[in-house]
């Protein structure tokens, strides 16, 4: 009897430790996070000024948009890495579209509209074909979404002669907003990955659709005993993850005004390092958006530092998100064997 009251004793004082590093875990990313905003601010007096924010959040909500529909791929246990090439086909293909419909349907509001819908079509059969693919025909989705990728950027490289192809200079005033517009002082992408944001978080925690995600994630065969319908959820989280990247492809070209072959080069690193930052398990089970959408603040605020104080090329932002995608994970991996 004295062994068991002090095992329970010994329990419940190490209750409190464990539950102070789950909580130091859970809020690592957001830590993360204010500590780099606090490196930042003392290498460069610019870094916290109104405008050099405003800028970095608007750029990092392109990434955050597609970054949302990826973590609903990976906490099913999936993967896609067609992303930005996806989203170089849906600009080509809807500045193309929005041109030859400028005729019929006018220069304004219009014809935006009928570009977001054709664009958020293309999306969506882009995110069904590769999730068919892969449930149904039973393909590895890193096989998959890599030769979606080169089949992607084959195609835009083609549409595009190996040049670019440009909204028609009479419809940019159209689109301009869609980026540079602002609502009650903030920038609309930002706006709209926040709405994303919430829909997502709401629908990853509360509804019945995101746990079914996060069950099949965990254990596909536990999942599909269990009445879940495994091939829809699944499917259904990479037709996500096309909607998402066309409503970014859709922010993102009022910006520029054009489309190439290198449009969304190296997103797809971006959305997955972005995940993983956050907290997502790469092996699926279990996954967060607020967590993501810290993890694409953390890569943008990188980005912009190297931009401003010059101490490290920018160029090199790459092979930093590279990094970091190795480092999470080999945390991941020794967080599951402890």
């Amino acid at each position: 009897m004295t062994d068991m009251t002090a095992t329970t004793a010994g329990v419940a004082a190490a209750s409190p430790g464990r539950s102070l590093v789950r909580l130091l875990e859970a809020a690592g990313p957001l830590l993360a996070l204010i500590l780099l905003m606090i490196v930042g601010s003392l290498m460069s007096d610019s870094f916290l000024g109104a405008e050099n924010l405003s800028n970095v959040f608007t750029r990092s909500a392109i990434i955050g948009i597609i970054a949302v529909g990826a973590t609903f791929v990976i906490t099913a246990g999936g993967l896609d890495l067609s992303v930005g090439s996806l989203s170089a086909l849906v600009a080509g293909m809807t500045i193309m579209f929005m041109n030859a419909a400028a005729a019929t349907l006018g220069d304004g509001w219009l014809l935006v509209a009928a570009g977001i819908a054709f664009s958020l079509a293309i999306g969506a059969f882009a995110g069904f074909i590769n999730g068919f693919m892969i449930v149904k025909g039973r393909v590895e989705a890193f096989i998959v979404t890599l030769g979606a990728m080169g089949i992607f950027r084959s195609v835009i490289t083609w549409l595009a002669d190996g040049g670019s192809i440009s909204l028609d200079f009479s419809l940019r005033d159209a689109a301009r907003p869609i980026y540079y517009g602002q609502v009650l002082g903030i920038a609309v992408p930002i706006i709209v990955l926040a709405v994303i944001a919430v829909i997502g978080e709401l629908t990853l925690r509360r509804m019945r659709f995101g746990r079914h995600v996060a069950a099949i994630g965990s254990n596909r065969h536990v999942a599909f005993y269990s009445a879940i319908p495994v091939s829809r959820v699944r499917i259904l989280t990479y037709v996500i993850q096309g909607l998402c990247v066309a409503v970014a492809t859709v922010i993102y070209v009022p910006r520029l005004g054009a489309a190439t072959p290198s449009t969304g080069l190296m997103w797809e690193l971006e959305a997955i390092a972005a995940v993983i930052i956050g907290g997502t398990a790469l092996s699926g089970g279990f996954g967060r958006i607020w967590g993501t959408i810290v993890g694409v603040l953390i890569l943008g605020f990188i980005s912009n530092i190297l931009n401003l104080t010059g101490f490290i090329s920018p160029y090199l932002n790459g092979a930093f998100q590279g990094a970091i995608i190795i480092i999470a994970v080999l945390l991941q991996r020794d967080r599951a064997q402890g």
